[in-house]
């Protein structure tokens, strides 16, 4: 018999919906029941593409001894940590505040005023990794809830006084902005960069785009464009069906975390559309073609909107689904498979485990093609099929970008088709019914004025402005400056969090101030200034110390310091004009459309200073240079 979770519309959840755990949903009745019963909470956070989610799920939520326990002792919470980040990073913080370290699935255990007590993340069910057994320390919580309940009371008040300590930012004074973080961040990410094979640090090595984006903006792009190669030449990329794996186990790009993540394809894009246009080489507009194609024709809802995620588990084997024996390549190929084997490092003995390999090379479109309709007849990974707001507006911005300088009108309609898709249903939400947090409306924001300047069509902007109002209404803290994760108001969320930090995709409170400081560029509104650099001055002590940190909220520092040119076409539009925009990197810029009568013209304004309009594309190009 199913379980209260099948009820849930995430997909994460509903896979829990028939384990023998009785599960509650994050809500006032599983507090209830925990305060009625004087029962401490287990609340378990994960995704539905998380491969060490789904062994904790086979070893214990599915096992009836384990399950008993729970259901004896404990109150047992789901959350999807996609659904609510809010959550997630607060019982986060306090997990790795405690533990030294974090990751999912999240194990906490929580007072009946939701106050964590006792942090992990996974546990085997019996002791080994120098881990406990799930079902022994189940056990011995149990125990020690019960003979020094006030102990444990008195240790959940002082991990979440620590815990408001961690996750909160306020102002320690006035400062001024400056762009000495700028330097010294580079300094940061070339010390931790691998010159041999691309990326920062050692295995597991992940993209982090945000330093990408930082290095380009920057100035500096060599590290980064290194990077972008190695990893489009490498096993994280699909070279079949394009697309990015979430994360290389290694340290040189071949054996992935097999599953693929909609944030990860969208700054992955943006990131080789900016390599293509820095240096024109068409490897780089391939790869962002490539995944480009990927979303759409894998992750892309029946609405428009983008699927969240695939797993890296097929037939409960991770990677099965992409991974290749010789002996199967030479089927396929014939005589054409041994020049492919050389390309893609195809052996015998196989380059990861068991005679697999993992394709990585290039060339070979018809071989390729080839395999790919093979691979098509296998079992697929499961598909998350949740549309995430905030991650639809990352792909929106994506697919904007690569319309522009890779000139395909496709991706285009895609972006429109997505933007309608996510307002379809009124107010915005994160996903079905949950509350859009602060992520939700600066990454779609943002995307909308992508949209606004790749068809020029005025309604975009005027949403882009209404959510930037809302931004500020809900999220913004008027006292200190800087954005809450949350709105407030939701009485089961124990802290409201100012999120700083730029990892897999980059902080609400990087993208929303970039969002003010565009959208003061082209509306003139000095109140979206304003709180842009009272949010940078907010964390200007956090940028100057640990700069690498928060590499996306650089690019809005040197954004705000960096006077934007804004462009300005008037008339008839200029299609080569338009091109000559866009076919260049210009990270500090906003364009405008002022439609007239007339021949088309176009205005460069840089610190409130215009040039005479020109009437060429040659002109125009000359002006940008």
């Amino acid at each position: 018999m199913p379980n209260r979770l099948i009820h849930e519309q995430s997909p994460y959840l509903q896979q829990h919906a028939h384990n023998p755990v009785d599960w509650f949903p994050w809500g006032e009745e599983a507090f209830a029941k925990a305060r009625r019963e004087n029962k401490p909470i287990f609340l378990s956070i994960g995704y539905s593409t998380c491969h060490w989610c789904h062994v904790m799920e086979r070893e214990s939520f599915e096992n009836h001894d384990v399950a008993a326990v729970l259901n004896e002792h404990f109150v047992a919470i789901k959350v999807d940590r996609e659904e609510r980040p809010d959550l997630d990073k607060i019982y986060m913080t306090a997990t790795q505040a405690t533990t030294g370290s974090g990751g999912w699935p999240m194990s906490v255990w929580l007072t009946g005023d939701l106050k964590p007590f006792y942090c992990g993340t996974y546990f085997p069910p019996d002791s080994r990794y120098g881990r406990p057994g799930f079902r022994d320390l189940l056990l011995k919580i149990h125990d020690v809830w019960e003979a020094n309940h006030a102990g444990i009371l008195d240790q959940a008040n002082r991990i979440t006084e620590t815990l408001a300590q961690y996750a909160t930012v306020t102002r320690a004074g006035e400062t001024t902005l400056d762009a000495t973080p700028l330097p010294l961040c580079f300094e940061q990410l070339r010390g931790s960069f691998d010159s041999t094979h691309g990326g920062f640090g050692g295995a597991p090595k992940f993209p982090r785009p945000v330093n990408l984006n930082f290095l380009f903006q920057f100035g500096q792009p060599e590290m980064a464009l290194f990077t972008l190669r190695k990893m489009g030449e490498g096993g994280m990329f699909d070279h079949l069906d394009g697309g990015f794996h979430r994360y290389s186990v290694d340290d040189h790009w071949l054996v992935s975390h097999f599953e693929k993540m909609l944030y990860d394809q969208a700054q992955l894009v943006s990131s080789y559309v900016d390599a293509y246009q820095i240096t024109g080489d068409e490897f780089f507009a391939d790869v962002a073609r490539r995944t480009c194609d990927y979303v759409l024709h894998d992750l892309t809802s029946p609405t428009g909107g983008f699927y969240s995620a695939e797993d890296a588990d097929s037939e409960g084997v991770e990677g099965k689904f992409y991974v290749w024996t010789r002996a199967e390549v030479e089927q396929i190929l014939g005589d054409r498979a041994e020049a492919f084997c050389r390309a893609y490092d195809v052996t015998a003995a196989g380059n990861w485990e068991h005679g697999w390999n993992v394709l990585h090379g290039a060339g070979f479109p018809e071989e390729r093609a080839q395999l790919l309709a093979v691979r098509a007849k296998r079992i697929r990974p499961h598909r998350d099929e949740k549309i995430i707001t905030a991650w639809n507006g990352l792909m929106i911005s994506a697919l904007c970008r690569a319309a522009q300088a890779l000139d395909e009108p496709r991706y285009l309609a895609a972006a429109q088709s997505a933007a309608t898709a996510v307002f379809a249903g009124g107010k915005l939400v994160r996903s079905g019914k949950v509350a859009a947090v602060l992520d939700d409306y600066a990454f779609l924001a943002n995307a909308l004025l992508d949209l606004y300047e790749t068809d020029f069509d005025a309604g975009w902007l005027t949403k882009a402005t209404g959510l930037a109002d809302e931004m500020l209404k809900s999220f913004y803290d008027a006292a200190d400056g800087g954005f809450f994760l949350n709105a407030g108001g939701d009485a089961s969320v124990i802290l409201r969090t100012k999120e700083e930090y730029d990892g897999a995709e980059p902080s609400g409170n990087s993208v929303a101030t970039l969002v003010l400081l565009r959208l003061a560029e082209m509306t003139d509104r000095e109140e979206y200034r304003r709180a842009a650099e009272r949010t940078l001055t907010l964390f200007m002590p956090r940028l100057r110390s640990a700069p690498h940190v928060m590499p996306q909220m650089l690019c809005a520092l040197d954004f705000a310091l960096g006077k934007p040119k804004r462009i300005v076409l008037s008339g008839a539009l200029d299609d080569e004009m338009v091109r000559v925009i866009r076919r260049r990197y210009l990270p500090r810029k906003v364009v405008l459309r002022e439609p007239s009568a007339g021949k088309a013209t176009a205005t460069v304004c840089v610190d409130q200073v215009c040039q005479l309009p020109v009437a060429t594309a040659a002109e125009l190009e000359k002006l940008l240079e």
